[in-house]
């Protein structure tokens, strides 16, 4: 591996994570104020609106921006950069013709799937088609930021995602307040709309990237920046004039073609979290009524969905910025290089994932009550925590899966990735049915978990076909005494915060002050139980970022001291 490309995969993890925990945190905390002018049943309308939101925006995509990403990597990497150029011309059509097409599609088809498939009413019929503006936006925005991942520069990408969630947040929780004294369906219908004004937003930021992008292109072209790159230019343009340019009904097909699967694998989460939505209340509402079943939907979207997608995050930057390293090693042959970097960034989703997800799910109680302050039912209230818990867990199965999907995309192994989702979907309703009359909403979440297990292991059966890697071999057996280890103490910890910690007389400053002692107790265990246990490696540190370098570091001082 080069240098290039190993300070360009840490480069590129580096943004995408420090803008997605941006993004996340301004999520998380735009939740807060929702939470409490909306309450759970309002919460339950806007996640069902969210979610199907969610779904045909991908669908609407058709996962063109990771296929973009993966040709326009292909292409610069074999000195074509005017056919990866007319490749994006052709994809900025098809998105802005599947924005318009789709907001149509989302505005009418709200009332059947708002009503009759999730049972959500009248008012999430109205968040649904608040929201249906901003697909006019973001199949646009995503295509935009596929060709920049292509490219591999993702500042723009970054950027525009904090920006959208700064107005998404900023105009949610206004308009949400403000129409509120009309009725909570209006309410919930202004917090929904929030995602179009985050959209204009993070357009207008891609459109300056854009233009900055191509000022520099042409003036490159124009000087040359190295001999290499005007050789490489002209080498471009003589293959250029010797060939016609691709058709774009070319040019669609084998990004359809290479597309279609990378939708299926890309709206596996989403698809999943919107079947919790959709199911809980057609499957629990003649146990425990449909005011609690909506209450567990308001829960689930508001809160749980939350904070487990942070544990995700590097998962995801490192899956975005993986596939086209990969797709470019493996357009070269270059099988070592594809193990390595499967080895890398699967350690990485691991190690830096596991110690989120056992935080998050250890201050479960705390965190919840803190953020977004105790249910309105007793019901909820006594669940709230434990589904939070639950589905955080499950979340650490989504980190493989979500890493090993992006190495399989990158070398082109799509067929087996469909079939990876089908059987992972096909698991999720089978243990929801079967589950849910005897385990109730926690039936729910743990096949939501058995999903994420059936798929992560069956992309790593496939890729051990394909190359040779290795994730941890024989020290899986010290991070499971890590993982038990920090499970005893954390909860025992915790258990002694809610007991016995009460400092003040307003719950909630309580609730904070435990949530604290509780993450950072468990935080600071897992970095010295690493070394403790030599899950970590000297090699292994020379290849995290450099501040969990500085961490382990620190660790490795402490453990010699004592």
């Amino acid at each position: 591996m080069t240098k290039e490309t190993k300070d360009s995969l840490v480069k590129g993890t580096l943004i995408l994570t420090v803008a997605a925990l941006v993004a996340r945190f301004l999520g998380v905390f735009q939740r807060i104020p929702l939470v409490h002018l909306l309450h759970e049943g309002g919460m339950g309308s806007y996640s069902i609106a969210f979610n199907l939101y969610s779904i045909l925006l991908v669908v609407a995509t058709a996962g063109i921006p990771s296929a973009l990403s993966k040709m326009v990597s292909e292409k610069y990497a074999i000195g074509r950069p005017a056919e990866a150029e007319r490749i994006y011309r052709a994809a900025i059509w098809f998105a802005i013709a599947a924005g318009v097409l789709m907001t149509v599609v989302l505005y009418f088809f709200a009332p059947i799937y708002a009503e009759r498939i999730s049972h959500g009413g009248p008012d999430a019929t109205l968040a649904t088609r608040a929201i249906a503006p901003a697909m006019l936006f973001f199949p646009l925005i995503a295509i935009m930021r596929g060709y920049f991942q292509g490219r591999q520069n993702m500042m723009p990408n970054g950027v525009s995602q904090v920006v959208e969630q700064v107005f998404r947040l900023v105009t949610s929780i206004g308009l949400a307040f403000l129409l509120l004294n009309i009725s909570l369906g209006w309410g919930v219908a202004g917090a929904s709309f929030g995602g179009v004004m985050g959209g204009i937003a993070a357009l207008a930021v891609m459109l300056y990237y854009a233009w900055k992008m191509k000022r520099r292109d042409a003036q490159s072209l124009k000087g040359g920046a190295t001999q290499a790159a005007v050789n490489q230019t002209a080498a471009a343009g003589s293959s250029a004039s010797q060939q016609a340019p691709a058709r774009y009904r070319d040019i669609y097909r084998s990004l359809l073609k290479l597309s279609i699967p990378i939708v299926i694998f890309s709206v596996t989460v989403t698809l999943v979290y919107a079947i919790d939505t959709s199911i809980i209340i057609p499957l629990l509402e003649g146990a425990i009524g449909r005011s609690e079943a909506l209450g567990l939907v308001g829960i689930i979207g508001g809160r749980a969905q939350s904070l487990a997608g942070i544990p995700i995050i590097l998962a995801i930057a490192l899956s975005q910025s993986v596939v086209p390293i990969i797709s470019a090693a493996y357009s070269r042959k270059d099988l070592k290089q594809v193990g390595h970097q499967t080895t890398r960034v699967l350690q990485l989703s691991i190690l830096s994932g596991l110690p989120a997800v056992l935080v998050i799910a250890i201050a479960a109680r705390p965190l919840d009550f803190f953020i977004f302050g105790h249910e309105d039912t007793a019901y909820g209230m006594s669940h709230g925590p434990y589904m939070i818990s639950l589905l955080t867990l499950g979340a650490m199965f989504q980190i493989v899966m979500q890493t090993s999907g992006a190495v399989l995309m990158g070398m082109g192994r799509m067929k087996p990735l469909m079939l990876h989702v089908g059987a992972g979907i096909a698991v999720k309703l089978a243990g929801s049915f079967l589950l849910a009359p005897w385990l109730g909403i926690y039936g729910i979440i743990i096949s939501t978990g058995l999903c994420f297990i059936a798929m992560s292991w069956l992309n790593l059966r496939t890729l051990r076909k394909e190359v040779k890697f290795t994730i941890l071999g024989r020290r899986f057996i010290g991070l499971f005494v890590t993982i038990l280890v920090m499970v005893i103490l954390g909860y025992a910890a915790e258990w002694l915060t809610h007991t016995y910690i009460q400092p003040t007389s307003w719950y909630r400053l309580n609730e904070g002050i435990n949530a604290v002692l509780v993450c950072g107790f468990t935080a600071a265990l897992y970095p010295v139980l690493l070394m403790a246990t030599r899950v970590v490696a000297k090699d292994d540190v020379k290849n995290f970022p450099a501040p969990v370098q500085k961490l382990i570091a620190k660790a490795g001082k402490v453990l010699k001291r004592s």
